[in-house]
């Protein structure tokens, strides 16, 4: 009788093993589909109710969520927690546990049991309810009196131990006629924490290399726009809300000789830490090509060059813009980036028609350039694709909807980077954009910017003269005049003796004082190492002694030569 009597139940316990084997197996299906940490406390504690509990509640240590490492369990300090996530069934649905995102309201210097023990890491079981029970656990009075309302008679608590390091808790609780916790379900909830804990230090190990790789890149985006003669920039980094999405995108405003500027708008076609290596790369070698005044083509095709030289094998698209106020033009080239939009004065907005080059770091070049002419109070938004960009909508759709919202936007609005709040049709962004605003301002020729063509013979230098002398008067700058007429004197000379004739002279006030010549010559000048008994050949040393700095460019039709003073 007894050896009949004992099978069944063997077979019982058997399924009721295996049944346990099946559910722990499903958590690892259900707890820690994604990296995020709040959305793996939620799932953990769902997957727990209503099969092992009736309510269940997960607390992250606080280090933990700010990315930090966990604790180890020392029994030292009073670990301080927030709340992550709650689950419950109906009946104790009206409990006040801690407000999901809101540190524990229990005080971490009260001595309990469930502060000793979650600061040991050791699992805390309460089978049956006692008269203090309640206040002790609850985090408020009120809290408790629910507790006793709802019939709650049994709770345990298990550490969330990963690695050997202790990033939260979690709380489980029965009410009405379940019974209550035994050492089997303690031994169980331990194994699914177990499980939950390596899910969420998952989670926590890549939300802080995310936070590095968005911190990186932001770090390697400007700091300040610069201010520019005749434009107004703006700009407006949008991270994206998908984790996988960070790294690529970056942009830069760089003042030029003459007044102009260059805007530089690019997205490496990758993302993470990679990524945003490549970003500082291309960025600080397109700042240094601009420095050297390059035609926004051929600065294209260097830094086509240079891409190709990584060792990542990264591409790139790129969009270059240089602002010339004298002439109020764009000369924009593109290598493989979405078209700029247009917005004029009176709010009208179109996309302008750039030529497409290849991608940075594909090796096909050349590029070719267009020269746009801009009223004033007109605006050029530059952009990555991330702010078009789309799983359901193509790409067409998503123009049209940033062209149609551009064109409803106040100047304010389009200044303040507003457009960078557009989601596309799928729902949040999942990839990050830049979004880089120039507002043409009004004209700076005839008061701060002045141009004159000079003769084609010897007299060239003589008119400049005059011209700088007067001009410098009118601007009360008499202190510079006698640098700036050696200056140009020399600048005008060596048009007349390398670059066939002088061109024009261009006299700019900004923050700075910038004289610039330009002629039909293809040879950019040097410094040339003179001895005492030549009799030439020291010029461009004077300038370089007198000025702040000197540069040259080569132009379609020559060459510009520049040099720039500071102005007292």
């Amino acid at each position: 009788m007894r050896r009949r009597s004992a099978a069944p139940a063997a077979g019982s316990r058997t399924r009721a093993t295996r049944d346990q084997l099946n559910w722990l197996n499903e958590a690892g299906l259900r707890i820690g589909t994604t990296l995020d940490l709040k959305t793996t406390a939620q799932e953990f504690a769902d997957f727990a109710v209503p099969r092992l509990a009736d309510g269940a509640a997960v607390d992250l240590l606080e280090s933990v969520i700010q990315g930090e490492e966990g604790l180890r369990p020392s029994g030292r300090g009073r670990p301080v927690r927030r709340a992550m996530a709650v689950a419950a069934i109906d009946r104790v649905a009206d409990l006040e546990p801690d407000a999901v995102g809101e540190l524990s309201t229990s005080s971490p210097d009260r001595d309990s049991r469930f502060t000793r023990a979650l600061a040991d890491g050791r699992p805390l079981l309460i089978s049956s309810f006692g008269p203090d029970d309640y206040e002790e656990l609850a985090p408020t009075p009120s809290a408790a009196a629910k507790l006793r309302q709802a019939g709650v008679h049994t709770y345990m608590m298990v550490p969330l131990i990963a690695r050997g390091v202790l990033l939260g808790s979690a709380d489980f609780i029965r009410a009405g006629g379940r019974p209550g916790f035994s050492e089997a379900d303690l031994a169980l909830a331990l194994q699914l924490a177990s499980k939950a804990a390596v899910d969420v230090d998952n989670a926590r190990l890549y939300s802080r290399e995310r936070e590095h790789v968005a911190r990186l890149q932001r770090n390697l985006l400007p700091r300040v726009t610069p201010r520019t003669p005749g434009l107004a920039a703006t700009s407006r980094y949008i991270p994206t809300a998908d984790p996988l999405g960070v790294g690529g995108d970056w942009y830069d405003v760089a003042p030029l000789p003459g007044g102009r500027t260059a805007l530089v708008v690019g997205d490496v076609m990758s993302h993470g830490l990679s990524a945003a290596a490549t970003t500082g790369v291309l960025r600080a070698v397109a700042r240094t090509l601009m420095a050297l005044d390059l035609t926004p083509e051929r600065m294209l095709a260097r830094l086509d060059l240079a891409a190709r030289d990584l060792e990542d094998d990264q591409v790139a698209t790129c969009l270059c813009a240089v602002y010339d106020p004298a002439e109020s033009t764009y000369t924009l080239v593109s290598a493989g980036h979405p078209p700029p939009l247009l917005v004029a004065p009176d709010g009208k907005a179109s996309f302008v028609d750039v030529p497409i080059g290849a991608p940075i770091g594909s090796g096909v070049i050349p590029y070719d350039p267009l020269r746009l002419t801009v009223p004033p109070g007109s605006r050029l938004v530059l952009y990555t694709d991330g702010l078009v960009k789309s799983r359901t909508e193509d790409i067409d759709v998503q123009l049209a909807r940033l062209r149609t919202r551009a064109a409803s936007m106040s100047p304010t609005e389009l200044d303040s980077g507003a457009l960078g709040d557009l989601v596309t049709g799928g729902g949040a962004r999942f990839d990050e954009a830049v979004v880089l605003v120039a507002a043409t301002q009004p004209p700076l020729l005839g008061t701060d910017l002045y141009t004159w063509d000079l003769p084609g013979n010897g007299s060239a230098a003589g008119v400049a003269r005059k011209l700088v002398r007067e001009r410098l008067a009118a601007w009360q700058l008499e202190d510079l005049s006698d640098v700036t007429e050696l200056v140009v004197s020399e600048l005008v000379g060596n048009a007349l003796r390398y670059g066939i004739a002088p061109g024009q002279l261009r006299l700019l006030r900004h923050d700075r004082l910038v004289v610039e010549v330009s002629d039909t010559g293809p040879d950019l000048p040097q410094i040339q190492h003179s001895s005492l008994s030549d009799e030439g050949g020291r010029g461009l040393q004077l300038i370089n002694m007198l000025c702040r700095g000197w540069g040259s460019c080569r132009t379609p039709e020559g060459k510009i030569v520049w040099a720039e003073q500071d102005i007292p």
